[in-house]
């Protein structure tokens, strides 16, 4: 399966990515482009989060139920982006005009991919070890890792998002970490120029 963009990692970061991806699709520039998101949940530190600083959401809203809703919200909003569900991206390798990720059950191909999976010692996904460093916002005996990146991209058409781009673990750092991938993304698609998706309410 050929997608434009595959984001791997279904937390914060990869959740926004897709929210702000999906919502571009009135946009000439997007409205063809086959976006997809692994929405492996399972490691994410937001399975046992409780927030009571991000702004908008109600005091005691659990990272769980954050989880649960931005499914839910992609699917009723633009579910012409495809969740991929149950599977667990296990190696990225580079081919002829994008990547090929594999996953514990299917093949996939994307131009482009946004890696947006926890910064723990755990993320093995074969392919990226090159990129992997001690995380710069961590403490050491903690030790969290980063993919070195510039500005979110580690390469052509590769970008990482979240704590695992090296920002600090914090709810409203990753989501916002996230949808600047996808502004970026909607940048390049736009042909280099300045994109961005706001709804409005109308008059």
């Amino acid at each position: 399966m050929q997608f434009d963009a595959l984001i791997i990692g279904g937390g914060a970061a990869g959740l926004s990515c897709a929210l702000i991806l999906g919502s571009a699709k009135n946009k000439a520039y997007a409205k063809d482009k086959h976006i997809g998101i692994v929405v492996h949940q399972k490691t994410s530190h937001l399975q046992t989060a409780l927030f009571n600083n991000v702004l908008g959401l109600t005091p005691g809203t659990t990272g769980a139920s954050v989880l649960e809703s931005g499914k839910q919200q992609l699917t009723k909003l633009y579910p012409h982006v495809e969740q991929i569900e149950g599977e667990k991206v296990l190696e990225l390798e580079k081919i002829k005009n994008g990547f090929k990720i594999k996953t514990n059950k299917h093949t996939y191909q994307s131009k482009i991919v946004v890696v947006a999976v926890g910064y723990t010692n755990l993320m093995h996904i074969k392919g990226l070890e090159q990129y992997v460093e001690p995380h710069p916002r961590s403490a050491i005996e903690k030790d969290r890792i980063w993919l070195k990146n510039t500005d979110h991209l580690i390469e052509e058409n590769l970008y990482v998002a979240g704590s695992l781009a090296g920002w600090r673990s914090q709810f409203a750092i990753c989501s916002g970490s996230g949808a600047h991938v996808a502004t970026d993304i909607l940048t390049l698609w736009n042909e280099g120029n300045h994109a961005k998706v706001h709804d409005k309410i109308e008059e």
